[in-house]
């Protein structure tokens, strides 16, 4: 006799009891729900690209965590994000569109980075971009946190801050002190000081700045208060700088345009430290704190880009955009305990047979299924202990249970699992009592 496998799933690869996989289908739901509430269409993309596509942006690191593979002559990649695909996607259908385009998308994609505790090798993403043709309108990098607002609210959370920056006041900044050269390796000290603190971060720009500069720029970090008052400390700077001039009205008229579209102040916040997407994003930059789990690290982040199709065409298309990796904040919210999967049942009623006549059965579970109720049924040979303790295993609200006694008095058994309370009725009242 042949040896048998161990079932092994592959690191890096999340999989999921069926109670957790109905709460993380929940939250994927009413994210979908809040994008097409916002009137973006849906758009799925293949998983498999053509390696050439795929890899015209990539380098360094992500070119590296890219799957891909040959298939006959075939070179080919697996997606590692749902942007390069989305820059492929409007230059090719680019004629059938109608522009600003908005899109969401929400799949998996596929990074062979080494897996950690909440960092995965296949992954959700759920994105949302809007493309301009040629130009694109401020006002809309002021909806997006709108979005952000609303499906964080209702995915039941209230207590959490988007926090926002503008890079071209940090690119301003660096360009009024003659640092431009050094911008990169600035704002990636900057981007600790979460981690590390204003004073280390302030050391280890002395190893690279001249004094005067790095008080500059540390009052610059230090600028604080709401963000009325931000903007009023930014203004009395007096940098003249065009860019950082550009970028403080821009920053300004999206805070502005955020109220108006119904986004408190209380979860708002300007925060000049966010310094995202180095080589990427050139204007408004986006990151979502959940406050009480502020070391989760951000839940939300994007921002707005100059030219998502450049590799592809030299027509200009600028968008802006935003992304929840649902797979590791799913992880981190079931890690700490902050959701629980626990009670989750796609199952409103389990009906369950207590003698041979399954005729009774069918008909029962089918006329509750016709009334909008979810509905399982059990017809094994089992004991009725071992019907109940499925039931249990299942989250099933109410079991329905059909023996010789309910076929010949045209009744059924109803008992709730929560309470269990049982009482035997007509199938009628059965459907009233599980609807309310």
């Amino acid at each position: 006799m042949s040896e048998k496998l161990k079932p092994k799933t592959l690191p890096g690869f999340m999989e999921l009891l069926p109670n957790e996989q109905i709460l993380f289908n929940k939250m994927k739901e009413t994210i979908q729900k809040t994008y097409e509430q916002y009137g973006f269409l849906p758009l799925n993309t293949p998983i498999i690209e053509d390696a050439k596509i795929l890899l015209a942006k990539a380098g360094g690191e992500t070119e590296k965590q890219i799957y891909r593979f040959e298939k006959g002559e075939n070179d080919l990649a697996l997606r590692f994000d749902l942007t390069v695909p989305l820059s492929k996607y409007v230059t090719e259908y680019y004629d059938k569109l109608s522009f600003p385009f908005k899109r969401y998308q929400i799949g998996k994609v596929y990074r062979g980075e080494k897996p950690q505790r909440g960092r995965y090798r296949e992954f959700y993403q759920c994105d949302i971009d809007i493309i301009g043709d040629g130009k694109l309108s401020i006002l809309n990098d002021a909806e997006l946190p709108s979005i952000i607002y609303a499906t964080f609210k209702n995915l039941g959370f209230n207590d959490f801050t988007i926090c926002i920056n503008n890079r071209k006041i940090l690119n301003g900044l660096f360009s009024s002190l003659q640092l431009k050269e050094n911008s990169a390796s600035i704002l990636r000290v900057i981007d600790k000081i979460d981690k590390i603190g204003a004073d280390k971060v302030k050391q280890e720009l002395l190893e690279e700045i001249e004094d005067k500069k790095v008080e500059v720029i540390m009052q610059f970090l230090k600028i604080d208060g709401d963000n009325n008052k931000k903007i009023q400390d930014l203004e009395n700077m007096g940098i003249t700088d065009e860019t950082f001039v550009e970028g403080l009205n821009e920053l300004k008229t999206v805070v502005q345009f955020i109220k108006l579209f119904g986004v408190p102040e209380e979860n708002l916040k300007i925060d000049l430290t966010i310094a995202r997407g180095l080589d990427y994003y050139t204007g408004t930059v986006y990151e979502t704190f959940l406050n009480k789990y502020r070391n989760l690290g951000s839940v939300c982040s994007g921002g707005r880009y100059d030219n998502l199709t450049e590799y592809y065409t030299d027509r200009k298309m600028p968008g802006v955009g935003i992304s929840i990796g649902l797979t590791r904040l799913f992880f981190l919210l079931m890690d700490n305990k902050i959701i629980s999967a626990e009670n989750e049942s796609i199952s409103d009623a389990l009906v369950i047979s207590m003698s041979d006549e399954y005729e009774k059965v069918a008909e029962v579970a089918t006329i509750l299924r016709e009334n909008g109720i979810k509905t399982q049924i059990n017809i094994e040979d089992q004991k009725l202990a071992k019907k109940f303790k499925c039931a249990d295993r299942l989250n099933v609200p109410y079991v329905i249970i059909i023996g010789e006694d309910e076929i010949k008095n045209n009744v059924v058994t109803l008992k709730n699992m929560v309470s269990g309370e049982q009482k035997t009725t007509t199938l009628e009242e059965v459907i009233n009592i599980i609807k309310r």
